[in-house]
């Protein structure tokens, strides 16, 4: 028994190498593609799009971290233990204490791609 669960434990537990940076990028990334083939087409039709959450993180010096065009702010970080910060116009992380020397944005959008 023991020599089973030798064999089948790297089978159970997950890659190094061949995990995303965010661990939720990947529970998001199988929502989306199960509400795709479950939502996307007429029943019993393979899904015409998959769906990958793609992000980065952007670190700007000061207050305020923007995001590419065409990525949404979702979390901010900041500089000098500030807990304290809001997302403007769904694309700029502002840090609301003073004398922040750093602001960090986590910034996604989802990419479609034909199937």
């Amino acid at each position: 028994m023991a020599l089973l669960l030798l064999v089948l434990l790297p089978l159970l537990l997950p890659t190094v190498g061949g995990q995303a940076d965010c661990p939720i990028d990947s529970v998001v990334n199988l929502k989306m593609q199960a509400a795709l083939a479950g939502k996307c087409c007429g029943s019993g039709e393979p899904a015409v799009y998959s769906a990958e959450l793609v992000c980065t993180n952007v670190v700007d010096n000061g207050s305020l971290a923007s995001c590419p065009n065409g990525y949404i702010a979702t979390g901010c970080s900041c500089g000098m233990a500030c807990g304290s910060w809001d997302i403007h116009a769904n694309s700029t992380c502002q840090c609301q204490c003073q004398g922040i020397d750093w602001t960090s944005a986590r910034c996604c959008r989802i990419q479609l791609q034909r199937t």
